[in-house]
Order: structure tokens, then sequence, then C-alpha cells
């Protein structure tokens, strides 16, 4: 107990002349009081709490305003607009079209409408560069930037990232604007106290508080990113794009998704890591219009109980190799089928979309420590992170004619193909990357990242080929497709 240590204070404060004997032994009174209560509820099995008004003027004023005000003014509106073509009821079947083509019974071509969206946004650098999300503007044709007080102002797109659902933009004003600081969003611990600020529902801009309630959290299905922040301070439709902080006025994180069943804030909100932002900023900054992910040449897959189990590990944490391409950096560093990847530069690896975020923080040119479970052993391997190979010409065909395949652009598949699409493994061959609505092979169910393997008992090799193929013709269609490892075979007639 440290209570005799106050009324030192308190006696030195009096004869000093700090406080009139009245004020002293009121003090001390108090002290008296909080030491008998203390003790008569020390042997009950709940301590009784004891709700008291601040009395000290400091503490009456603790508030999170004065933050707010810093940060507040870098936070921004962000509104895109897109325009859309009214889709005919008509178009895509042969039979209508024939009598009354694509612009239906009055024979007018669909009007294009506008449709518009509201986000949120965080200004970082002082001559108008400003993170938001990119499914904020995707497809966006007009974006504006609106500060806390009003005025607007027209920007565009340095970079887009859809996988990292980040976007850089650039204010178009030679004035110098208020900005964030990015802040080390791995020195962040499940607890720290957070503000949200953004513009929820459109109603203004709002200010939320909470903790980090999670870190590492998994896909969310905003891309292929997996490493989010969550949080339970309050965000809703609008906030994506908006500002995590943390008590020092710093950023941490972009807001991007919520848990919700209803379509409002449950008290679980997840954040893109400013780390991540970090890198995207770097690769706008160098005049990239798209992020490139390093690349080391080795397919991971997550580690499940029986696995762990099997080879010796307590948890199941980590990445498990499941395949090395020959020649590639994991190759020459000697990394294996079967091992485990538990740390990289220190830092631990939770699951495979957190080694993605590792890797990608670290960026292509330089050296990551790997920390790895060999054989029942650990060890340290360096492995270069690189660009991934073009190893064969994507030679990109819209596949026309009488075929399964009309209206479906192929192309060959390399490591750079494979990560330019987010496609997992080192399967190689010709994959479909896009698909016409209301096509052919639309109606026959063919979808983007499908493998065609064999058509009519031949191996497909090129995109090359498989066009050839197609604009021959034939009776009877036989083809296989590789379907995220699951092989679909299929009959045309």
């Amino acid at each position: 107990m440290k209570n005799w240590k106050i009324q030192i204070v308190i006696a030195l404060m009096f004869v000093a002349g700090s406080l009139s004997a009245t004020q002293a032994q009121d003090s001390l009174d108090k002290i008296f009081r909080g030491i008998i209560s203390e003790f008569s509820s020390a042997d009950r099995k709940t301590p009784a709490v004891k709700r008291v008004v601040p009395e000290n003027p400091i503490v009456q004023q603790y508030s999170f305003a004065p933050l707010v005000k810093i940060v507040a003014p870098a936070v921004v509106n962000v509104y895109a607009a897109r325009k859309t073509k009214r889709r005919s009821p008509f178009e895509g079947d042969p039979f209508f079209e024939r009598f009354f083509g694509r612009g239906g019974i009055d024979g007018k071509r669909p009007k294009k409408r506008v449709q518009r969206s509201l986000g949120s946004g965080v200004i970082v650098g002082s001559r108008g560069i400003v993170v938001t999300n990119y499914h904020v503007i995707k497809g966006a044709t007009e974006i504006k930037v609106a500060l806390s007080n009003g005025r607007e102002y027209e920007s565009k797109i340095l970079l887009a990232d859809e996988k990292s659902d980040l976007t850089i933009l650039q204010i178009l004003s030679n004035e110098t604007f208020p900005k964030v600081d990015l802040g080390n969003s791995d020195g962040l611990e499940v607890g720290d106290i957070v503000l949200a600020i953004g513009n929820p529902f459109g109603v203004g801009q709002t200010v939320t508080s909470g903790i980090v309630s999670a870190l590492a959290r998994p896909s969310l299905g905003k891309g292929d990113f997996g490493f989010f922040i969550q949080t339970d301070a309050s965000i809703n439709p609008g906030n994506s794009g908006g500002a995590l902080v943390d008590m020092h006025g710093r950023l941490v994180g972009i807001n991007t998704a919520i848990f919700s069943r209803s379509g409002g804030s449950n008290g679980i909100g997840f954040a893109i890591p400013s780390n991540m932002v970090e890198v995207v900023l770097r690769s706008a900054a160098a005049g990239n219009k798209k992020l490139v992910r390093p690349w080391i040449g080795a397919d991971f897959q997550n580690l499940t109980s029986d696995i762990a189990e099997s080879l010796g590990m307590r948890q199941p944490r980590g990445a498990l190799v499941a395949g090395v391409t020959r020649n590639s950096p994991a190759d020459k560093a000697g990394l294996r089928p079967g091992d485990v990847v538990l740390k990289v530069n220190g830092d631990t690896v939770q699951h495979i979309d957190a080694l993605g975020y590792r890797l990608a923080t670290v960026g292509i040119g330089r050296e990551a420590r790997f920390e790895i479970l060999s054989q029942s052993s650990r060890k340290e391997i360096n492995i270069l992170l690189a660009r991934a190979p073009e190893t064969v010409p994507r030679d990109e065909r819209l596949i026309r004619g009488r075929s399964p395949f009309s209206g479906a652009t192929v192309a060959n598949l390399s490591p750079a193909l494979a990560r330019d699409i987010g496609l997992r493994g080192s399967a190689r061959g010709v994959i479909v990357t896009r698909i016409r609505r209301g096509s052919t092979a639309n109606r026959l169910g063919l979808r983007p990242r499908d493998i065609i393997k064999l058509v009519n008992d031949e191996k497909i090799k090129t995109s090359k080929q498989l066009d050839e193929i197609a604009a021959n013709g034939a009776p009877v269609w036989r083809y296989t497709l590789d379907r995220g490892g699951r092989l679909i075979r299929q009959v045309v007639r």
C-alpha cells in the first residue's frame, strides 16, 4: 500500500504553505476513508468499484480533441463518378437481336447513366497525395476530393492496385495541404487505442474510438490481400479509405471493410496496415502505374493441425512449402517442399497471406531472412526477392468463330502472368483471362483462371495453337479444364 507516501506529500505541501490546514485535513480524511474502505472489502469475493467524479482539472480535460484537430484536416471525402451502359433485355440473345438488334424494341442504343460513389481518403503528402481504397474509385471516370472545410478539387489516379485494395491519388492543385504522417503498423499491439476518421453514410466527417482487437487477420475477399488490422472502432459504409490513427496522430491503417449482416457497424472493422500503404506509395513515387509484388519461385499452403502434428509442431502456424520452381531464388537458397516458413526478417508468419504481406513490405531486389523448419530442425536462409519472370510471351488472344471458347480471351501462362492475376501455384499452359458477357464461352460456363489442358485429345500448349484449333471448327468438342486444381471434362456438340 502506497497511501503513506501520499500522506507525506500532503504534509510537506502543508508545511510549504501550498495547502491550508483545512485542505490538508480534508485530503487526509479522504485517504483514510479509502484505506478503511479497502480493508473492509478485502475479504469480499467481488471487490467494490468506487466511482468518483474527477476532481483534478487536468483529468477533467482529458479528450481526443487535440489529436483530432491535428489529424482531421488531412482526412478527405472522395467522390467517384462512373458511366455505365443500360443493358437491353435482348442483348446477348441471338433470336431477339436478329429482329430488334441490341437496342431493344425501339431500336435505340442503350443510354449511359452515371453512378456515383462516396468514400474517404487520407492526405499523406503535402503536395496533395491521397490514399484511398481501390473499390472506392473502381471504374471511375471522374474523381473529386473534398476537404473537411468543404473545398473540392479535381484529382487523378497515380497508382491503382486492386489486389491490395489501395489507390494513390494526386489532387490537381499547387496548394500545400495538411497531411498525416505514416506510423509503423508492425508496432501495434492488441489493446492499443485507435481512432477511425471518415465519412460514414455521407453524413459528414465522423470520429470514432476503439482498440486494436486483433492483428494479421487473413483475406476478407478484398483482392488477394490477407493481412488486416481488426478494430472495434465503428466503421460504416463511407468510411472506406479513411484513417485509422494511433494516439500519436500517426496513420497506422486505411479503413477498408466491416463484418456485418445488417450493413452497419457490429464492432468488427478491418484496416490495411500503414506499412503496406508505404509500399504502394513508394511504387507510385517511382512512376509505376501498378504494384509489382516480389517473387521467390515457391508455392505455399496453410498448415493444418494434422500436418503440424506430423511435423512435431505444437501449433499450426507458418506457411508450408508445397513446391519450388527450378532455378528460382527459393531453389537456389535451398528451400525445399515440406519445409515450413516460420518467420521473415524476425516477424512471425501466421499463415500464407501473412507471408505474402511480409514479402511485399520487404520489396523487390532485397534479400529476406527466412527462419524455416526443415526436417525437424530450425535454420535460417536468405532469399533474394525478384520480379516474376515472363518465361513465355503472353500473346493474349480473343477467340472467335464457332467453338466453345468463342468470346474468351486466353494467354500463355507464366510466373509473371500468374502473379498479376493472383493465381497461386506453378501451373503452365493456356489460361482464360477474360470472358465476354453473353458469349458462347460465357453460356457454357467458362471462367477466368480456367486453364485449358486438352481440346479433342490435343494437348494445348500455346494461345496461338488454341486459336487455330477454334478457327478450324469441329462437329464435336471435347475439352478438359483445370479449375483450381480440379479437372473438368466437357463435351459440346
